[in-house]
């Protein structure tokens, strides 16, 4: 039978089994691996496993298409290094201890292929106890005198081995690698193209992807631009990272008692000293990371003090940059954090606008959601009622006119969704503004001091929740810009107990906008920008405008899954499929177009590995926005 002749889910089912099977070395470890999986997380997380496992089944093609080098290419980019203004020494620094032979000589070989020439290999041999580690090491610094070696006279762990290694670097940068990982041949050209593009870059860091046990590619990580917000939840840098010498030796190189997520811990202490400007990201494919049975390229739980570790790092990072915060691991199987900010006392006066029309159960679901199922106290309701003539509905809102925290205003001009909400704004008495539809569901009592929490932090724009259909399946993960499409919802319809692309449904990161069906934003900020455009976008893509304008301001918007509410999408106004509204609804989307032209193809949140047409978000873009070698 021809596979493509099959049903596409069982297709998509048979791809993602096989991947996993060459990813995991067999069938007997995968089907431990789904136990674990289904113990842990439930049926749903194995479901985001095989996902993730079939839309990464064609990387293999991909990489033929795109990221394959080969004799004229390789031609090509010697000729690039010859034409760099500036070729700064690139330590490499490896900490070793007990390698495979095979391994170590192919990450030794892997350094030795690289394109770009100005490099010193930095190894320090932690008291291997495997003779052939001394010998191979001993055999390629014979053969090239870039590569330096020292061995300790004990174990010392991996941070002290690092420092080890790091005090025989010369060049001006360093790049991290481990003992059985590779680099692709044009890592460190491509890393010195970046820092001629980006010549005051003090951290930069390149996508990355697996190797089988038999040496295959797969799952690759394409990332976002330096995010600081998801850097607290997971380690988006490594890898590969690379860091200007003087910054990591200023703070004191690598920490013992972080060891298995030292890494993570160097990047946030560097961070703290450099503009986020000085973090570059390089949209390639750099590193080659091996699965092994005791690697956290497989398994979190293979190494548990990884999870230690990294709540430390994040802890004392966010105690030293002087904010107060609860984190804690997003699952007990993850190392990744859910980090939560406090709300300073007293709280501020939250305004929650909520624009309506008619469907007073709607209307009643939303406003007791607010006062009864949500803790944050200090908060007043403003009903903007937008011609209402439902008898039911004129009552329920005479009624909420009355309470002390709630208004009522009435306007019954023909339905401007932005221009309701900035006459609601400019009235509005809190320091603090929430945009809410009329069909949401409030059922969490932390959501707005969740949210509230986050839009008060320093450079900080709008914020958003999930937002959840009835049947448990994600509306709203964030937006993302897309081309002539001009946005779409990032993890449309992924169940609640799914991670997503590489865990960013769960984890809060910056996007380039969130929805208005529940936005939090300062004031201030509202104002700053001119609230939401009236006059161009009264309907549709005024959220996503505002939130572009916020950019363009230096703010930067964020999701925060941790924040949940039920979202019965349009549910009182209905859809923009048809006649007028679909003719507004395509004149809106043209002036997005001319308003914001180029942009909409360069999200610094989305890579640009990863596709934007039709709705395929997080899977291998077949047109790449950035060519093989930019």
């Amino acid at each position: 039978m021809r596979w493509s002749s099959v049903p596409g889910s069982a297709c998509r089912a048979w791809r993602a089994a096989r991947q996993a099977v060459r990813s995991r070395g067999g069938v007997l470890p995968v089907a431990r691996a789904a136990m674990a999986v289904i113990r842990r997380q439930g049926p749903g997380g194995l479901r985001s496993l095989l996902a993730r496992a079939a839309n990464t089944d064609d990387y293999g093609a991909w990489i033929a298409r795109f990221d394959t080098i080969d004799d004229a290419s390789r031609a090509l980019l010697r000729e690039k290094v010859a034409r760099l203004a500036a070729r700064p020494r690139i330590s490499i620094v490896v900490p070793v201890f007990n390698p495979q032979a095979a391994h170590l000589r192919e990450m030794l070989d892997s350094v030795l292929a690289q394109i770009y020439p100005d490099w010193e290999l930095c190894l320090c041999d932690d008291a291997s106890t495997e003779p052939h580690v001394a010998q191979i090491l001993a055999q390629y610094a014979a053969a090239d005198p870039r590569i330096k070696t020292v061995r300790r006279a004990r174990n010392g762990h991996i941070c002290e081995a690092s420092n080890d290694a790091l005090a025989l670097a010369t060049g001006a940068f360093v790049a991290l690698l481990d003992h059985d990982d590779r680099l692709a041949e044009h890592a460190l050209y491509m890393v010195a193209q970046y820092l001629q593009l980006h010549p005051d870059a003090k951290l930069l860091y390149s996508d990355e992807d697996k190797l089988t046990p038999g040496g295959e590619r797969i799952e690759p990580y394409f990332k976002p631009d330096w995010d600081p917000v998801l850097m607290l939840g997971q380690n988006m840098f490594s890898h590969l990272g690379v860091f200007d010498t003087a910054l990591v030796r200023e703070v004191g190189g690598f920490r013992a008692g972080f060891e298995g997520s030292q890494d993570l811990d160097l990047v946030l202490r560097c961070a703290e000293k450099v503009p986020e400007s000085a973090i570059v990201h390089i949209p390639h494919v750099l590193y080659h990371w091996r699965i092994s049975e005791q690697s956290t390229a497989r398994e979190v739980a293979a190494k548990p003090y990884v999870r230690e570790a990294a709540k430390r790092a994040v802890s004392e990072h966010l105690q030293r940059t002087g904010r107060v915060v609860d984190v804690d691991w997003l699952r007990t199987s993850s190392s990744m954090l859910r980090v939560i900010f406090s709300v300073p006392e007293p709280e501020p006066l939250v305004s929650i606008i909520i624009p309506t029309r008619d469907k007073p159960e709607l209307v009643a679901q939303c406003v007791e959601g607010l006062m009864q199922r949500t803790r944050y106290a200090n908060v007043e309701i403003l009903l903007v009622d937008n011609g209402s003539t439902d008898a039911r509905a004129l009552a329920l809102l005479t009624r909420y006119a009355a309470m002390e925290n709630c208004r009522v205003i009435r306007d019954d001009s023909p339905f401007n969704y932005s221009a309701l909400n900035n006459k609601a704004a400019a009235l509005a008495r809190g320091s603090m503004l929430c945009l809410l539809n009329n069909d949401i569901d409030a059922r969490d009592p932390e959501w707005l001091s969740i949210l509230c929490g986050y839009a008060l932090q320093p450079g900080v724009g709008a914020v958003g929740a999930a937002l959840w259909y009835p049947n448990e399946r994600l509306q709203h993960g964030g937006v993302v810009l897309a081309g002539d499409a001009i946005a779409g919802h990032l993890h449309h319809m992924l169940g609640r107990d799914e991670a997503g692309y590489f865990g960013r449904a769960l984890l809060a990161h910056r996007v380039a906008a969130v929805t208005g069906a529940c936005l939090v934003v300062r004031k201030a900020l509202f104002e700053q920008v001119g609230g939401l455009d009236a006059a161009n976008l009264g309907v549709a893509y005024n959220d996503v405008d505002f939130c572009l304008k916020l950019n363009v301001e230096g703010y930067r918007n964020v999701y925060v899954p941790y924040a949940g509410l039920y979202h019965h999408e349009s549910a009182s106004r209905g859809t923009d499929q048809t006649g007028e509204r679909a003719a507004r609804l395509n004149r809106e989307a043209w002036w997005m177009r001319q308003r914001w032209g180029r942009d909409l193809v360069c999200d610094p949140t989305y890579n640009p590995n990863l596709e934007i047409d039709g709705g395929r978000f997080f899977r291998l873009s077949q047109s790449p926005r950035i060519g093989q070698f930019d």
